[in-house]
């Protein structure tokens, strides 16, 4: 199967897709890691709003791909950050979305983000204003008997005056928590608002304050996604948890070498890229299960560049190229995003992500692919 496919310069040349699309296999109850995909949502093409207003979300099919996921055996981190959060879903439109994965899913792994979304940054005159947005947002995911992701705050970001209010404002959020939550340390490549986040730009300071906060808490951390695009840094802090603690990487560039682990640990994941990777991260895992470490590299380790060019900076933009493969397998029906989202890579970027996803075998549906790349490409002016 052909299609003509422009470089850099628009000329276009006859590209031969190779894949095979990979098997869909379901990790069992208890897999050899713990895998979270953090879920794109999905657009409703036909609203009204302007898409710097309120988010339109088609709720058929946003719940349709997590059916997907859970389908896979994988678990679905709701409402986060770095999926839609802060970048187009408020919190209304977040805890809505909690509620209807906790309705239709009831048996499903799920984990929800609990964050200050709905306050703005520039109103939080100190950091109770932030605990009373934390306990706000608490509150109503644990009055659905929902599990919580407790997300990094932009405000307490812009409010806290050193590692002290770090410590103090985590300590009371988590013994409010009614079950283990899961920590988030989210990157500024993410978010750039969150640059300082801990109390300080060193690595090395930041890093006590997160084990002082989760030593001192232990008991109600189930573990931490740490999100630096650093596996040097991750494995630092993973060599500090206590026992029992999981490191959960959220890192999209070295996600194989961290999650296979080395003879002093080994990490779960919690990632972004595992939402177009679903099929692979569940067949990979398998993989590892039965021992076949090999296997699992074989797997992933393919698709590493993929990620890289998907998480490529700006990095809060990488949700552009999960929705675009979304689309081209199927999962909806248009490539429209929250936010407009979908128009904040150029041609060239969707291009190498669709050669790429073939590669790895991760276009299910090769003639569906071809068909909405060529209309992806006709509405850049490519006959």
């Amino acid at each position: 199967m052909k299609i003509a496919l422009p470089d850099a310069t628009g000329t276009l040349t006859d590209y031969t897709l190779t894949g095979t699309p990979l098997p869909e296999a379901r990790l069992p109850a208890t897999p050899a890691r713990v895998v979270y995909s953090a879920a794109h949502v999905v657009a409703d093409p036909f609203t009204a709003n302007d898409p710097s207003g309120p988010a339109t979300v088609d709720w058929q099919a946003t719940m349709r791909f997590r059916h997907h996921l859970h389908g896979l055996g994988l678990g679905i981190a709701e409402a986060m950050d770095t999926a839609q959060r802060g970048m187009g879903l408020d919190w209304a439109g977040a805890l809505e979305l909690i509620r209807r994965t906790r309705s239709e899913l009831p048996d499903a792994l799920v984990a929800n983000g609990c964050g200050t979304d709905h306050l703005n940054p520039a109103h939080a005159r100190d950091v109770d204003d932030v605990k009373r947005a934390y306990m706000e947002q608490l509150d109503a995911i644990q009055a659905l008997d929902a599990r919580v992701i407790l997300m990094a705050s932009r405000a307490l970001a812009r409010v806290a005056k050193g590692p002290e209010d770090y410590i103090r404002i985590y300590s009371d959020i988590l013994s409010a928590c009614d079950h283990p939550v899961i920590l988030h340390w989210l990157g500024d490549m993410f978010d750039p608002q969150l640059a300082g986040y801990w109390g300080s730009d060193r690595f090395d300071e930041t890093l006590e304050t997160v084990v002082a906060i989760i030593e001192a808490n232990a008991a109600k951390v189930d573990g931490i996604k740490i999100s630096l695009l650093d596996k040097d840094k991750e494995i630092a802090l993973r060599r500090r948890l206590p026992e029992g603690v999981r490191m959960y990487t959220g890192d999209d560039f070295n996600y194989p070498e961290l999650i296979a682990g080395d003879d002093q640990g080994f990490s779960h994941a919690l990632l972004g890229i595992f939402d177009p990777l679903a099929v692979a991260a569940a067949h990979a895992v398998n993989q590892l299960g039965q021992g076949d470490v090999a296997g699992f590299r074989a797997t992933l380790d393919p698709t590493v560049p993929l990620a890289r060019l998907i998480f490529r900076a700006p990095t809060q933009y990488y949700k552009t190229g999960v929705v675009f493969l979304a689309w081209l397998n199927g999962f909806q029906d248009h490539f429209v995003m929250l936010n407009g989202a979908q128009a904040m890579r150029p041609l060239p970027y969707f291009t190498e992500v669709f050669r790429l996803a073939d590669h790895c075998g991760l276009l299910r549906d090769p003639d569906l692919a071809v068909t909405r790349m060529k209309r992806l490409l006709a509405i850049h002016g490519v006959a």
